[in-house]
């Protein structure tokens, strides 16, 4: 009988099968190791919409306390993370919007409204709430859970909102804050609704970080709209490989300004100085150092570090 190199047929050596058994293992393990990476991304992504809902229950709170008046028209509009559903306990920028049209409040200052908010809030008592303090241009909830809020006072102009000016002594130019959700929004929707859970790991992983290499959750949201605005279309989409790659490019976004899309300033992160400053090169360093832990763990296949790389 005739020969044909073996069992399987064709030429192949006894060496060769062993390499496509090597191979197809590899192969295999690598499949598994995406997949339950993913796995823990997603599971922590589930984490952080608890934190959401919690946040909306405080939001409701002070709505009740807010809008039972009798000065007038006084309507709260959710801002910051929340509005834009990329919401993370412990470095999100909670704004809420208290829009003080058609009441008596519309001919004060942004202080007297700021001390008027406080007030209401320290005479409806609630147990929920831990303190109060008022800044320049916001009040700040702290709640016995952690969670913070800033209320910011706003009055309605056309399209946009004047809120406090930087320095609280009178009202701001026109913002457009909707400019920048939608900006948001349709970068987001171009990559399948994928950017929006990335902002909010990026944030979760950003918050391990020490409080002076922090990002805010704004200047976050902003980096993740360079980002992927122009997002590959044959780029894999999981969860993964989007968080891998908004780091990889992150740190050289961070290294020049940001136009404000809101119209709040000239740009989201003026106080990091202008291109290529010591304080943007300090965060490109420390978004790269997140970068090749995330390349290091996938190239020893460590479910563990990843683990480590989100955090708890």
């Amino acid at each position: 009988m005739g020969g044909g190199g073996g069992v399987f047929g064709g030429n192949y050596t006894p060496e060769k099968y062993k390499e496509i058994i090597r191979q197809s293992r590899e192969s295999t393990q690598d499949a598994q190791f995406e997949t339950t990476v993913n796995e823990k991304i997603n599971e922590r992504l589930g984490g952080y919409s608890r934190d959401s809902d919690t946040t909306r229950e405080h939001l409701d709170e002070i709505k009740d306390i807010i809008v039972e008046d009798t000065i007038g028209t006084v309507e709260m509009r959710f801002g910051g993370s929340v509005s834009k559903h990329t919401y993370v306990d412990g470095l999100s920028d909670v704004d809420v919007l208290v829009i003080i049209d058609k009441s008596e409040l519309s001919e004060s200052s942004p202080q007297e409204v700021l001390k008027y908010i406080k007030k209401k809030l320290i005479d409806a008592n609630s147990e929920n709430i831990e303190d109060i303090t008022v800044g320049k241009s916001a009040v700040t909830v702290k709640f016995s859970g952690g969670e913070e809020i800033q209320l910011l006072p706003a009055i309605r102009r056309g399209e946009g909102y004047r809120i406090s000016a930087e320095k609280g002594d009178n009202w701001s130019n026109i913002i457009r804050p909707d400019k920048f959700a939608g900006k948001l929004t349709e970068v987001n929707q171009n990559c399948n609704g994928k950017v929006v859970p990335v902002v909010k790991l990026v944030k979760g992983i950003i918050s391990q970080l020490p409080e002076d290499q922090q990002l805010t959750g704004y200047h976050i949201e902003s980096i993740a709209i360079e980002v992927f605005k122009s997002y590959p279309d044959s780029n894999t989409k999981t969860p993964k490989a989007m968080l891998s790659y908004f780091f990889e490019k992150a740190k050289d976004v961070v290294k020049s300004p940001i136009e404000d899309k809101s119209n709040q300033s000239i740009h989201v992160d003026d106080s990091l100085g202008p291109r290529n400053s010591q304080e943007r090169m300090r965060a490109s360093y420390t978004l790269d150092r997140i970068a090749r832990r995330m390349k290091n763990a996938d190239e020893v296949g460590s479910v563990e570090e990843w683990e480590s790389i989100l955090g708890e």
